[in-house]
């Protein structure tokens, strides 16, 4: 959780900025004030402040010369301009000149208060859309999200078999984003622009699937009105993405090798013979050695697919791409829900390196999800996580995790014969330090890193 957002306060007048100072500190801002614009500038030369709230009247230079210099900083503040010689042409004067907004003194205290949270949560929105337009720039490849060494890799064996022409096996398990990739390789392809189709093969009926695939002649069975296109044509000079290919049927395999041999196809019914140029794309999370070894998969077929193979590494074999993908999905909840959420506790963010994430990229999409719709605060926190997840106490699959609780592991109340649990290791935690400060929970909450609200939660 970042620290407090940081004020600049220029106000001549001792007594008003002793004031103001006073109050933006009891609602958790840090402050620095000054009494001329001069000082403010020397001051800003060190430090980067959100909001600078400064008077219109300074002695020396004045207001609008301190929001002309503000404009020119990397990256700007949020200014708010508060005078007591308010008009309308210096408001308009001032916002032309880069100010944020305009009070007029004196101050209704609420109504300060008010405008500074808004003017702060404003800025936090547009930096967190920059922020995530950067990251999604800098981290994706045709939609796929991950900066991990793995999907590196991934990345850069889509780009050389999408230049190939022989069908792709994709395997992975299920929710890695196997369709995301057999885009990715028609994209990247001379196919691209051309069309796109996907099937799920376990979701047509058995006694459908050839006519599916190849299309028919009229008459060809009951029902067959008029000729029908099937698939492999509808895809004629692009890619054909075959979901779920270990579902599919012995004799059906038997006429898609042969599509992919020579490019002929037979529609249900016909006579002839049809030429097709489509590059086939499989994906399943199937073992297909096993089920080769079991008879349910033809072996010259995946002889003919394993060419150019490739596979999708588990999240929980991503390094450092579990809170990527879980910003990225929070980004498009509070988009989507609009809604304005900031990110995950450390708690939080500890907990979700460490679950394995059977279900993978689709888990977590979820997980993020159902967490955004119970969060009451700003911050995600571990009880908004989903049950399976809060309950996890295996052994942790990322390194980054935080010093205090690498400490607390190495503790002797830890390293005992019976290796405790991961709800275990924060209770000794927070008991220990609880006991450092005395009981005081404000200091205990600061040195945790959660809010208050979220220790008293912990300790019921």
């Amino acid at each position: 959780m970042p620290k407090a957002e940081a004020i600049l306060l220029v106000e001549d007048d001792a007594s008003l900025r002793e004031l103001l100072a006073e109050e933006l500190e009891a609602e958790g801002y840090q402050v620095a004030a000054c009494g001329d614009a001069e000082s403010a500038v020397e001051h800003l030369r060190e430090h980067t402040p959100a909001l600078v709230v400064s008077d219109l009247r300074l002695p020396g230079a004045d207001g609008l010369s301190l929001v002309s210099h503000c404009s020119q900083l990397q990256p700007p503040p949020s200014i708010l301009i508060i005078t007591a010689f308010g008009s309308v042409q210096q408001a308009v004067q001032a916002l032309k000149v880069g100010a944020d907004d305009f009070l007029t003194k004196p101050l209704e205290m609420d109504h300060f208060l008010l405008t500074v949270k808004r003017l702060l949560d404003n800025r936090q929105l547009r930096d967190e859309v920059q922020h995530y337009r950067e990251l999604l720039a800098a981290d994706q490849f045709h939609g796929i999200i991950g900066q991990s060494p793995a999907m590196q890799q991934l990345f850069h064996q889509i780009r050389q078999i999408a230049t190939a022409e022989g069908p792709v096996l994709v395997q992975g398990e299920s929710g890695t984003g196997k369709e995301l990739v057999a885009r990715a390789l028609h994209e990247q392809s001379c196919r691209a622009g051309k069309p796109y189709l996907t099937v799920n093969c376990g979701g047509i009926p058995g006694e459908l699937m050839e006519s599916e695939f190849f299309g028919h002649a009229a008459g060809a069975f009951t029902g067959a009105r008029q000729q029908r296109a099937g698939l492999f044509q509808q895809a004629n000079g692009g890619t054909l993405m075959l979901d779920e290919l270990g579902e599919m049927p012995l004799t059906l395999q038997a006429k898609l090798l042969r599509a992919l041999q020579d490019g002929h196809i037979r529609p249900v019914g016909s006579d002839h013979e049809i030429q097709v140029d489509v590059r086939v794309i499989g994906a399943t999370n199937r073992d297909l050695t096993a089920a080769v070894a079991a008879g349910d998969f033809r072996e010259d077929l995946f002889y003919r697919l394993e060419t150019f193979a490739l596979q999708i590494p588990p999240l929980r074999q991503r390094t450092g791409d579990v809170m990527l993908l879980a910003k990225v999905f929070l980004a498009q909840v509070n988009s989507r829900q609009n809604i304005r959420l900031r990110g995950f506790t450390d708690a939080a963010t500890t907990l979700l390196n460490s679950y394995p994430f059977p279900g993978n990229v689709r888990e977590l999409q979820n997980a993020v999800e159902r967490a955004a719709t119970f969060c009451t605060s700003e911050w995600i926190d571990v009880p908004e996580l989903p049950q399976r997840i809060r309950d996890y106490n295996g052994t942790p699959c990322s390194a980054d995790l935080t010093a205090t609780v690498e400490q607390d592991l190495t503790s002797p109340a830890v390293l005992t014969d019976d290796l405790q649990s991961l709800e275990q290791v924060q209770r000794l935690h927070i008991q220990r330090v609880l006991q450092s400060t005395g009981g005081n929970k404000r200091k205990a909450a600061e040195i945790l890193g959660i809010t208050r609200r979220t220790l008293y939660r912990w300790l019921e």
